[in-house]
């Protein structure tokens, strides 16, 4: 091994982050997708041979833990041997992708030619992943799939396929995707634009190798990696010790509505970090069931917010993590249990928080909204007669911590950088107009450090079509810690102030011109006693909108004049 200093090796992880963030930015701007480049839902990273997570760019953080369990598979389906340069491979197969089946997973070998054989593949240097969501692929329902009860009901499964040989298109698989799916040309060109993020990628790692030379790259991936862990294991260090129990509900598995049962024991100790879900519900008939390297990722995404949330990941920063769920549990689905409906995962961020809450309530925040309330509407656009399928992940209020309030309406904890729709793309692309957007007064819960407000959209159909609603918190409340107020929970209305009126979580509910549907997401909890809170920020409060002057003199005690 090539030593190095400290200065080379950061220089070079400098170089390699950069070549995913090229990556990302290749994917934004050629892809198709709304939700892939406006809501920026995908995930790329770059391995070295071994499969060791090297660097990646900024996405989706679920997505991001899980490229590691799906190219682990992929390479181990597909075999090394048969991994050739300028191949690249599809794998959307749930129980090895850690996703349902629409999203998609791309990874490529990166070969080193060697110019004494000309031709040749050279030598296998490391691989590349990116990560992206299909809005069709030939599931049985267009959009959504929110009641399948098994996977051959949510679309078309490749295990690990070749969509790429050799630099050369595989025609026959591109065509099987286009009679497949409801929306090809917006599917393909989203494959299209993987691929070029992947040959983005290729170039940039060959020309790293080239500037620094594979043994100094080595050198300095192996330096990064250690420093990784060497950071994780402190911060573990430095955290309180225990072992921590919590239990809270899913409204319902999409086909039943009875409650699901989640609980997940989080220990700390002896330099790891163990997430055991013993206790949840075995898995259930509908899709809610979480794939294992889908588990896995939502448990890395806390890990690395406790241990090194300032630090670009590595293969080190997770290397404490040990998670258990038995198989053919709510968080370990097997062959062929359905897994299309992933909000299980969301709701269970805010679950392992709520455990380790009971150990560190001073560093960690309430409840931040406790889900993410989803919505899609699927129709025939009338401009152009065909299909549409446009999504929206909404935003909640954060949960207040002992230092400071909560932030207003904001991406859900577990979603990183995602962004929500623009009105205007979701306007021109599907049947819907927004007679209004706002904050909610009064939806933070109360607290000496108020939860954040929650959003209220109400929504007017133009055109015919469905509207999905995808939320899985409905039915009871966010937490809020030591003595704050918990926020109501997200609420979806159809048909507001009519007689069909009712409150609804995840559904698929056929809509017609003039019909309307009230979305109102949660606040986040609150924290430690209202009554404690200072009594110009309660004022303040009021005047910006976010409490009530009824609010403020029954839950904070304080007047409000004019």
């Amino acid at each position: 091994m090539t030593a190095l200093d400290g200065a080379t090796a950061e220089v070079v992880r400098s170089y390699l982050i950069s070549a995913a963030e090229e990556m990302r930015a290749t994917l934004i701007r050629t892809s198709f997708n709304p939700v892939i480049y406006e809501v920026h839902d995908f995930g790329m990273s770059m391995y070295d041979a071994d499969l060791r997570l090297i660097a990646e760019a900024t996405g989706l953080t679920f997505f991001l833990g899980a490229n590691d369990f799906s190219l682990a598979r992929g390479v181990d389906y597909v075999g090394r041997a048969n991994l050739h340069a300028g191949d690249i491979v599809l794998l959307n197969y749930p129980y090895w992708n850690a996703a349902h089946a629409s999203d998609a997973t791309l990874f490529a070998p990166v070969f080193q030619p060697d110019p004494a054989r000309p031709g040749a593949d050279g030598e296998l240097v490391g691989f590349l992943c990116v990560r992206a969501h299909w809005m069709d692929l030939g599931a049985k329902d267009p959009g959504y799939v929110l009641d399948s009860t098994d996977m051959h009901q949510e679309g078309l499964i490749f295990p690990g396929t070749k969509v790429v040989s050799r630099g050369e298109p595989v025609h026959e698989i591109h065509e099987l995707i286009r009679f497949n799916s409801r929306m090809p040309a917006e599917v393909l060109g989203d494959l299209h634009a993987q691929i070029a993020a992947l040959r983005t990628g290729e170039r940039r790692f060959l020309e790293i190798l080239a500037k620094f030379g594979r043994p100094t790259v080595d050198a300095a991936v192996a330096a990064i990696i250690a420093d990784g862990e060497a950071r994780s294991r402190a911060a573990l260090a430095a955290l309180p010790q225990g072992s921590w129990t919590a239990v809270d509900w899913v409204d319902d598995d999409g086909i039943t509505d009875d409650p699901v049962k989640m609980q997940v024991t989080v220990t700390i100790a002896d330099g790891s970090f163990t997430v055991d879900f013993a206790g949840s519900s075995p898995a259930v008939a509908g899709p809610i069931n979480m794939p294992f390297g889908a588990t896995e990722a939502i448990c890395k995404v806390i890990l690395k917010s406790l241990t090194s949330p300032d630090q670009p990941s590595n293969a080190g920063t997770v290397a404490p993590l040990v998670v258990r769920a038995e198989p053919g549990s709510l968080f370990h689905a097997v062959y062929p249990q359905p897994t299309f409906t992933l909000w299980t995962g969301i709701v269970a961020v805010e679950l392992i928080l709520k455990a380790l809450a009971q150990g560190m309530p001073d560093r960690l925040a309430a409840s931040s909204g406790g889900d993410v309330p989803g919505f899609m509407m699927v129709g025939t656009h009338p401009d152009t007669g065909q299909l549409f399928a446009v999504s929206n992940n909404d935003p909640v209020g954060w949960g207040a911590t002992s230092e400071h309030d909560g932030m207003n309406a904001a991406t859900h904890v577990s979603g990183s950088t995602g962004r929500i729709t623009p009105i205007e793309v979701l306007e021109a692309r599907t049947g819907m107009f927004f007679e209004r957007v706002e904050m909610r007064t009064d939806s933070g819960g109360a607290g000496r450090h108020r939860g954040g407000a929650g959003l209220r959209r109400d929504i007017r159909f133009v055109t015919a079509g469905e509207f999905l609603s995808v939320i899985k918190k409905t039915k009871s409340a966010p937490w809020a810690l030591d003595g704050g107020a918990r926020p109501d929970p997200n609420q979806v209305i159809v048909f507001p102030g009519t007689a069909r009126e009712r409150r609804v979580s995840t559904k698929r509910t056929p809509v017609v011109p003039g019909d309307r549907i009230t979305l109102l997401s949660a606040g986040g909890g609150g924290h430690g006693d209202p009554r404690g809170r200072d009594p110009d920020a309660v004022r303040e409060d009021v005047a910006e909108g976010y409490v009530s002057p009824a609010a403020a003199r029954e839950v904070y005690g304080v007047g409000v004049d004019g």
